[in-house]
């Protein structure tokens, strides 16, 4: 079976992501790659994690949402979370969880509202939208903006999106470091081992940490339990969508059937006007009298 052949995790499965980034043990894996996303080597120094019960709303967020706060120049906050399908309201999602590092930098007594930065990275495995224009734009970075002057009003406040479906290069396309991040998130359990042009410490301990031989009883059980949530929810996605489609599909042979229906009435309304205004013009009828009787134009009585 496919999923036997597996050699590495999927880091779109709760346990997955929380392994990659979630643990003390691995944490230099998460300092890499925001520092890698934020072009800025070095920037993070340190970080902690904050308390997971807070933004944890269920079982999934516990396993797939930091709150993370980072040692920089600035000491810095962030929430990272890994998104596997489209919400209703995700950007409102993304707000919410942000609040709860804002609200926790309020001081009691005296304080002027001097906040840290907070930044929001979505790892996520769907596409905001479909558009053309930017079906290769898989990398957003959203501030707080004037929107007359075209310019950030606030820049404490950052969402960074990661739209994984529309990140296609390959191997040889692959230019930055942040790029080789990219390809390893989305393809990690599709290899066999670790390509030539990966061989650098951080990729390297990647690999080693998502090995699935590796994996205790007890984490290979979670893996298989995290792995069958993300299969069931593809299916069920599939399903809705073929369902949905199915659906389109009716309608628009509905559609085309009244449509038809609608094309053939009018031009059976149009055949009988005319042999109405042939037979008013065999008995001398007035034109201007046929088109009266008939709605026909003048022109369309003179043509016949």
């Amino acid at each position: 079976m496919l999923e036997e052949k597996e050699k590495y995790i999927n880091p779109f499965t709760d346990f997955g992501f929380k392994k990659l980034f979630g643990t003390e043990m691995n944490k230099d894996l998460l300092m890499d790659f925001l520092n890698e996303l934020l072009h800025d080597e070095g920037k993070i120094v340190e970080l902690n994690y904050m308390n997971p019960a807070q933004l944890g709303r269920s079982e999934v967020d516990r396993n797939a949402v930091f709150d993370i706060h980072c040692k920089t120049e600035k000491d810095e906050y962030f929430i990272v979370e890994m998104q596997k399908v489209k919400q209703d309201f995700f950007k409102d999602r993304s707000v919410f969880y942000a609040s709860f590092p804002i609200q926790d930098q309020g001081l009691k007594g005296d304080w002027d509202y001097e906040l840290k930065a907070v930044y929001t990275v979505g790892v996520l495995n769907f596409k905001f939208n479909e558009s053309k224009s930017d079906k290769n734009y898989y990398h957003s970075e959203v501030k707080l903006m004037d929107t007359k002057k075209k310019t950030v009003f606030y820049d404490k406040l950052t969402f960074i999106y990661l739209e994984m479906p529309k990140f296609n290069k390959t191997l040889d396309e692959l230019e930055t470091r942040f790029d080789k991040w990219l390809y390893v998130l989305k393809n990690l359990h599709k290899l066999q081992e670790l390509p030539q042009k990966l061989q650098e410490r951080i990729f390297k301990k990647i690999f080693k940490v998502a090995e699935i031989a590796k994996l205790d009883p007890a984490e290979y059980a979670e893996y298989k339990h995290s792995q069958k949530r993300l299969r069931d929810l593809d299916s069920a996605i599939k399903t809705a969508e073929r369902k949905g489609e199915k659906k389109g599909e009716k309608k628009g042979e509905a559609k085309g059937l009244a449509k038809g229906k609608a094309e053939g009435l009018a031009e059976g309304e149009l055949k009988g006007k005319i042999d109405i205004a042939k037979k008013m013009r065999l008995k001398g009828k007035d034109i201007e009298e046929i088109a009266d009787m008939t709605g026909l134009t003048i022109e369309e009585i003179k043509a016949l």
